[in-house]
């Protein structure tokens, strides 16, 4: 009987597991989709400041 025991234990820790990286790759996922954000300010021109990176493209 322990045998049995042990090895539900382990299965049930490999499941527990398993859902755990699921469920967080979906929260993941789920913020990566909903979240917008906010305009930043940016270099506008290409020779405003050297050493300095902008934007390809604005979305503002």
């Amino acid at each position: 009987m322990t045998m049995k025991r042990s090895r539900l234990a382990i299965y049930t820790s490999i499941v527990a597991a398993v859902l755990l990286l699921v469920l967080a790759n979906a929260h993941l996922v789920y913020v990566a989709i909903t979240s917008q954000p906010d305009c930043v300010t940016h270099l506008k021109g290409s020779g405003e400041a050297t050493g300095n990176f902008r934007a390809a493209r604005s979305s503002c």
